[in-house]
């Protein structure tokens, strides 16, 4: 960095393809709610568009160019235009988010203070967390996922004061703000050309974040409910195979238990892929794709021979078991299970 350079607090990194519709809300929210700081650092990651977003992401950085830079790259796909974003990053932390996403101003405000805080001390805190809110378009609804009831507030701590987390509580991207150093060294497996990525980071850098801060601020705005989004049901059936892709980088990623010491971020970590498990294998039921069995079997198989207590904890907890179940009335039950899961969690 040049001497005359300001330090910059946090690098919000913005993967944008074809993203031209969009994107100016996404800018505009972190530049008013940060009352256009000179510490804040926004990182337009053109990944090979072919609409306006190219022009728009230089116009930006000429526009502001000590706060917003354009890099510009061939289409690679949101796990490469994320760490592009995290290459290039200068601040202390490093936040995602999503060209058809926005922050909400006074929770960004609190977000910086708390973060310029920690720099001021002299404090390493290796990962914030924060609420986000489902934003569902279609519906004119919000839901706010808040984690109160499962993480100490206003205090640094670590994983051993970590509370129980619901199931629709999971700490997703949206609500991850890691400390760049960290999130390099944890060299971050994101294929290329595959959605749902956001699954890895949030879950394979964890065990590196020893010192965690939560606050209580619904910062992040998740747009959700437009068609053909990753998370709408028929296009996850779709894309099955990537799931199962992602699933597997998930699994080789750790033998949780011989690797991950912390008692309770284990028993979160293992929870989390279990759900990775199950996603796979609910919508392996829900695909017209013969080969969507196979995958599911061999996938089961293949983690029974990597880790054998980490295949015992998903395949015969309630989920493993309710999602397993033979004939075809169990897998009208599994169906079924899941759609209601998906009405109470609001999941996509």
């Amino acid at each position: 960095m040049r001497s005359h350079e300001t330090h910059k607090v946090v690098t919000f990194g913005i993967p944008s393809y074809n993203a031209a519709a969009d994107m100016d809300h996404c800018i505009t929210s972190i530049l008013e709610g940060s009352g256009y700081a000179p510490d804040i650092e926004i990182i337009i990651v053109d990944d090979g568009s072919v609409d306006e977003t190219p022009a728009k992401a230089d116009e930006w950085e000429a526009r502001y160019p000590g706060i917003i830079r354009a890099v510009h790259q061939e289409n690679g796909g949101h796990g490469i235009a994320v760490l592009s974003g995290l290459r290039e990053a200068q601040g202390t932390y490093y936040k995602v988010v999503d060209s058809d996403d926005w922050l909400d101003a006074s929770a960004l405000s609190t977000m910086l203070t708390i973060l310029r805080g920690f720099e001021e001390r002299g404090l390493r805190v290796d990962l914030f967390i924060s609420n986000y809110v489902y934003e569902k378009v279609h519906e004119g609804t919000h839901q706010t996922i808040g984690y109160r009831s499962a993480l100490p507030r206003k205090k640094i701590f670590g994983w051993e004061e970590v509370g129980h987390f619901r199931p629709d509580q999971n700490l997703l991207m949206h609500s991850l703000c890691y400390r760049t150093d960290v999130l390099r060294a944890a060299d971050l497996p994101l294929p290329a050309h595959t959605f749902y990525v956001d699954n890895i980071y949030a879950y394979v850098p964890l065990p590196r974040c020893k010192t965690l801060y939560y606050a209580d601020i619904d910062l992040y705005r998740y747009f959700i409910g437009r068609e053909g989004q990753s998370v709408n049901e028929q296009t996850m059936v779709k894309r099955l195979d990537q799931q199962f892709r992602i699933t597997r980088i998930m699994m080789e990623a750790y033998h949780l238990y011989d690797e991950v010491e912390p008692t309770r971020l284990r028993s979160y970590m293992m929870h989390y892929f279990t759900m990775m498990m199950t996603i796979c294998t609910v919508f392996s039921k829900l695909s017209d794709n013969p080969e969507a069995k196979v995958w599911t079997r061999d996938l089961w198989r293949d983690l029974k021979t990597y880790d054998e207590r980490m295949y015992r904890h998903a395949r015969y907890g309630v989920l493993g078991v309710s999602t397993n179940l033979p004939t075809r009335v169990g897998n009208k039950f599994t169906v079924g299970a899941y759609h209601l899961a998906s009405k109470i969690f609001k999941f996509n």
